[in-house]
């Protein structure tokens, strides 16, 4: 039990937050979603993170950080009151050998800020939210999703830049460069036949 002004921060696996295993049982999908409604319903859920895959060197399960709050309303803090903030993460990082991710030090403070922007009563930046990263969401709204807790429910997907090219345009010119990318193909396989032709002549 999370005492009324204490907090919490737990990291919790993918299948957890989604699917409600522990381990390697199964809770059953009502108990998991009763669960869930459960905290959410309780106003205890401030901060939804989910992190990318391969951050670990044992696994390469992507994991999500739970921040919990008993008091949303904390001296410097605004009232956060029925909001939770989700943050989707799994983009972010660098791949430092094959089976490694790193988050940098752009990255770590990119999440952190966006957090303490939300939260703070008087932030360094006023918190907006960004399509495909983070979302504040009411209670009521993770309700319509069954009380679900993955961020990529909530942000959507990332604005894409209208590049102003008319789309009959577009996609004839993109399907002049599939047609050449093609006989390109044919090419450079027809130099491959000849060339081993050679070798097994040879």
């Amino acid at each position: 039990m999370l005492a009324p002004t204490r907090e919490l921060a737990v990291q919790v696996s993918e299948a957890v937050y989604k699917y409600g295993r522990v381990l390697d049982a199964q809770v059953p999908a009502p108990f998991a979603t009763l669960a869930r409604e459960a905290i959410v319903r309780a106003d205890l859920v401030d901060c939804i993170v989910a992190l990318p895959p391969q951050l670990f060197f044992t696994t390469g399960i992507p994991v999500c950080l739970w921040f919990l709050d008993a008091n949303k309303k904390s001296a410097g803090e605004r009232d956060r009151s029925g909001e939770t903030l989700f943050i989707d993460a799994r983009k972010l990082g660098e791949m430092q050998t094959r089976t490694l991710r790193v988050l940098t030090d752009d990255n770590i403070t990119q999440i952190s800020e966006t957090y303490h922007n939300w939260r703070n009563k008087k932030p360094k930046t006023e918190y907006e939210d960004v399509a495909g990263f983070c979302k504040s969401a009411s209670i009521d709204e993770i309700a319509t999703h069954d009380f679900v807790l993955t961020p990529g429910r909530y942000v959507g997907a990332a604005a894409v830049e209208d590049d102003g090219e008319p789309i009959d345009e577009k996609l004839t010119r993109l399907r002049t460069e599939l047609l050449a990318e093609f006989d390109e193909a044919d090419r450079l396989e027809q130099i491959i036949r000849e060339r081993l032709q050679g070798l097994i002549g040879g």
